[in-house]
């Protein structure tokens, strides 16, 4: 399955962050899952490079991805990129989050204060996350999660600290609430101060409603919010590795029998669906895979490819993360960019009515006759 020989470098989009004047390309590379964990520091360099000379200028991470390996392993990476390859610091986006900690460092500590928004752990968690990615600063930090236990003001403040020392450029969220970013924004104008720029949401096929429903008041002005998704292939569902019959592969994330993989094979095949999902019945999930394969094949692309250029096509998403295990994954992958041209309104319904889930927008009873 191929799609145009063109080389996607030439394809790539640049979109700016929210109301910022960041530019982020349209398709970029997350560490969640596979760093530290899948792949070992060759395949690591092997995927960022590829990423990168296919136009990717984003690359992200958390402290927390395989507590803290990740972050370590992308570090390497970034160093033998810059010496090696002769790529500039100011080349690159690159992104961490901060919530969880990094347990793994502090096997003997008392971790009562490693988890959370508070001003001490931000400040000690991007200093972590500085080291071990041999970074002087990263550009943005994220709130890898809401933190109801401390105040907002005490949240901002600490970001802001973060920006003024120059170990970050700009702060966003990671799967707050909208009334959640609306309440930062508004503490940070009232205490004159930098606000939240992006939001790190789960979207794809499979999961929308919070992104395209609850979300899009916040991507208008005044606030005009930036997107980083990750997870566009729902966990490797809307790969079109999986059926109902057959859920096991050697080479799939479903087939493995430990860790993280484990969870999201069970939760699968239970029908409670992945990482919150909103369609939870298996067989629905499957069937729908089944009927967008004939698109793909129409447009002569994977599903993956499909699934990839349909989140790209929002144009309320700032940039998609991607993720692989094989370098060889990154090159297929990068191959959507030129299937957004393809993703015209009638194919785009076309994939509607296949979904079938398109979330209902509240009723405009002004405009409604």
């Amino acid at each position: 399955m191929s799609t145009d020989t063109k080389n996607p470098k030439d394809l790539m989009e640049y979109r700016y962050l929210g109301r910022t004047g960041l530019q982020v390309s349209v398709l970029s590379f997350g560490a969640w899952v596979t760093f530290g964990d899948q792949v070992d520091m060759n395949e690591a360099y092997n995927c960022m490079k590829i990423a990168y000379d296919h136009g990717c200028n984003f690359f992200d991470n958390a402290e927390v991805y395989a507590a803290g390996k990740a972050e370590t392993v992308m570090g390497q990476v970034l160093k033998k990129m810059f010496e090696q390859d002769g790529i500039q610091r100011s080349d690159l986006v690159i992104s961490t989050k901060i919530f969880w900690g990094t347990p793994y460092y502090h096997p003997q500590a008392n971790k009562i204060n490693l988890k959370g928004l508070s001003r001490k752990h931000l400040i000690e968690g991007i200093k972590g996350s500085l080291k071990r990615l041999e970074l002087d600063y990263v550009d943005i930090v994220f709130a890898h999660r809401p933190d109801v236990h401390t105040p907002m003001d005490e949240i901002v403040r600490g970001f802001n600290w973060i920006i003024d020392k120059g170990y970050a450029f700009y702060w966003g969220t990671s799967e707050w609430s909208a009334e959640q970013i609306r309440h930062a924004c508004e503490v940070a104008e009232k205490l004159n101060l930098i606000g939240p720029c992006a939001e790190q949401p789960q979207y794809n096929m499979l999961h929308r409603t919070r992104f395209e429903v609850e979300y899009a008041p916040l991507y208008e002005s005044p606030i005009k919010y930036g997107t980083t998704i990750w997870s566009p292939l729902a966990s490797g569902l809307l790969s079109g590795k999986y059926n109902s019959k057959q859920l096991e592969g050697s080479d799939t994330r479903l087939g493995s029998k430990t860790g993280n993989s484990q969870w999201l094979r069970e939760s699968l095949q239970s029908g409670e669906g992945m990482n919150g999902l909103e369609e939870k019945n298996v067989d629905r999930i499957m069937e729908i895979i089944d009927n967008l394969k004939p698109i793909a094949d129409k447009l002569q692309v994977t599903l993956a490819q499909l699934a990839l250029a349909w989140a790209a096509k929002n144009p309320n998403v700032s940039t998609v993360i991607t993720g692989a295990s094989r370098s060889s994954q990154v090159t297929e992958n990068f191959k959507s960019l030129a299937i957004l041209p393809k993703l015209t309104p009638n194919v785009m319904e076309e994939i509607e009515k296949v979904l079938q889930n398109k979330p209902k927008q509240p009723i405009d009873w002004i405009s409604r006759n």
